[in-house]
């Protein structure tokens, strides 16, 4: 059984989503502040940390920091719709994830089980092969699902799970187009509304993450006003 730390000042999502995820199988504690969570830490580390940016006493970000000079523990950050400055940052500082608020449950326990998932296949646990975690390659582009891992010219890219999903359902066709309501779908629980400058966000931080690998790099086209299509190079 899985431990994860949930820590959020919002006591309804402490205890709602909790609920969710002991539903799920999942031992779950809670905490309303960072600094409770950091005291807890110390003494017991989670499998994994879903933490909101915003508490009192220590944020999310000072968290993740600490989190950080110890541990490569998997964590999710949970953001509102304004807080994008705050999720690069986060994710430059070693968040693996994020969903913004408000925010489907399930959607946030499907982002829990990728990275636990990539979080066993790095530490050597065994996992039953399927066609959806096979690795993909594509050209310069080689993807493993089971760790999460994204390779291009030989060149490691570290992505997000949504970016990661992204790509992976670009790349499974080449040469055909995804719309952007296919790319939703791939993205997020369809209880989520999320409109067309989402996905295209993603995109644009998706092609940025590759070209830290290769400044050339241009397999994902954009289609004005259809979609998206990977084309291998």
């Amino acid at each position: 059984m899985s431990k994860i730390a949930l820590v959020d000042d919002d006591r309804n999502i402490l205890t709602s989503v909790s609920m969710t995820l002991e539903a799920e199988g999942f031992d779950v504690e809670t905490y309303n502040d960072g600094q409770s969570a950091l005291d807890a830490f110390n003494k017991h580390m989670p499998d994994i940390a879903v933490l909101d940016i915003k508490m009192p006493r220590m944020d999310g970000m000072d968290l993740l920091q600490r989190l950080r000079q110890k541990t490569t523990m998997p964590v999710i950050f949970l953001t509102s719709k304004d807080d994008e400055i705050d999720e690069v940052l986060g994710l430059r500082m070693g968040a693996d994830d994020y969903v913004k608020k408000p925010f489907s449950q399930r959607l946030l326990v499907e982002r829990i089980r990728a990275l636990l998932r990539r979080q066993d296949a790095i530490e050597g646990v065994q996992v039953a092969e399927s066609d959806d975690n096979k690795i993909m390659v594509r050209g310069e582009l080689s993807m493993d699902p089971l760790r999460h891992a994204v390779t291009w010219k030989g060149k490691d890219v570290s992505l997000t799970v949504t970016e990661f999903l992204l790509l992976q359902a670009l790349a499974q066709r080449p040469g055909f187009v995804k719309s952007r309501d296919q790319l939703m779908d791939v993205a997020y629980d369809d209880q989520v509304y999320v409109d067309d400058r989402t996905i295209d966000s993603h995109i644009k931080r998706l092609r940025k993450k590759m070209r830290t690998a290769d400044d050339d790099f241009s397999a994902i086209e954009t289609l004005y006003g259809i979609g998206y299509r990977y084309n291998e190079e």
